[in-house]
C-alpha cells in the first residue's frame, strides 16, 4: 500500500469516526472536487474552450462544496447564492489584475526542466493564470460563508424576536471570528507551502526587488490576496441575505 492511499484510508475512517455521515460527505466532496479538478485539466488539454470550462464547472465545485459539505439545506442555500455573487466579483478583479501583474506561465525555477521541450503548446497561459486563480479561492469562499450562514441561523432559531438591526450587527461580529481563522489559514497556507522556494531565494541570495518580481512568488502571493478579498466580501454580504430573508419573513 502506498503512503498516499494509506493516508487516503485514515482519513476516511476518521471522518467516518468524527463526523458519521455528514463526514462520508464531506469525504465524498473532496473526491468529486478533485476529479472536477483533474476534468478540467483533461478538457483544456483537449482543446476545449477554456472559458466555457472555467464557466461550467464553477458552479459545479461551489455545490459540491458547498451541499455536500452541509447537512442543512438552508445553510446551503444562503451560502452558495453568496458564493457565486462574490464570485462574479472576484471574476472581474482577476481578470483586471492578472493583467497588469502579467505573472502567467512557466517561472524561470523550471527552466532546466524545459530544454528541448516547446513552451508554447497552444494554449493561452494568461487564461490558465486566470482558471487556477479562481479555482483557488472558490474554497476560502465557501467555507467563509457557510461558516457565517450557520452561526447566523443559528442565532435566528434561537433567539427569533432579535431586531434586524441587533441580528446584522451580530453578523458582522460572528464575521469577525471568521474572517481572523480565515486569513490566518489563507497565510499560513502560503508560507507552508512555500516554505521550500523562500530557502530557495535565500541560498541564491535573491535580493528584495528579485523575490517581489519572480513570477512564481507574484502567482501564489495575489491569489492569496484574491482569497482574502472574496472572504471579506463573502462575510458582509452573507449577513446582509440572510438578514433581508429575515426581515421578510
Amino acid at each position: 500500500m502506498s503512503t498516499m492511499l494509506a493516508l487516503l484510508l485514515v482519513l476516511f475512517l476518521l471522518m467516518i469516526v468524527v463526523g458519521g455521515r455528514a463526514g462520508v460527505k464531506s469525504y465524498l466532496s473532496i473526491v468529486i472536487n478533485f476529479m472536477l479538478v483533474f476534468l478540467v485539466a483533461l478538457l483544456i488539454s483537449w482543446g476545449a474552450n477554456i472559458w466555457l470550462t472555467a464557466a461550467c464547472f464553477i458552479p459545479l465545485k461551489l455545490l459540491t462544496i458547498i451541499y455536500l459539505g452541509t447537512h442543512d439545506t438552508k445553510i446551503a442555500d444562503h451560502a452558495f447564492l453568496s458564493s457565486f455573487s462574490v464570485t462574479a466579483i472576484i471574476v472581474v478583479i482577476i481578470l483586471i489584475f492578472n493583467h497588469f501583474a502579467q505573472a502567467f506561465g512557466i517561472g524561470d525555477q523550471a527552466g532546466e526542466d524545459l530544454i528541448g521541450l516547446s513552451d508554447a503548446p497552444g494554449i493561452s497561459f494568461a487564461a490558465i493564470g486566470v482558471v487556477v486563480a479562481i479555482f483557488s479561492t472558490l474554497g476560502a469562499i465557501s467555507e467563509a460563508a457557510v461558516a457565517e450562514s450557520a452561526g447566523l441561523l443559528e442565532l435566528k432559531n434561537s433567539n427569533e424576536t432579535i431586531s434586524s438591526a441587533n441580528f446584522y450587527q451580530s453578523g458582522l461580529n460572528i464575521g469577525e471570528d471568521i474572517l481572523g481563522t480565515a486569513v490566518n489559514t489563507i497565510l499560513f497556507g502560503f508560507f507552508g507551502s512555500f516554505l521550500a522556494l523562500f530557502i530557495w531565494y535565500s541560498r541564491l541570495h535573491y535580493t528584495i526587488p528579485q523575490i517581489l518580481n519572480d513570477k512564481l512568488f507574484v502567482q501564489e502571493f495575489v491569489i492569496m490576496i484574491y482569497s482574502i478579498i472574496g472572504v471579506l466580501l463573502v462575510i458582509p454580504l452573507t449577513t446582509l441575505i440572510i438578514s433581508r430573508s429575515k426581515m421578510k419573513k
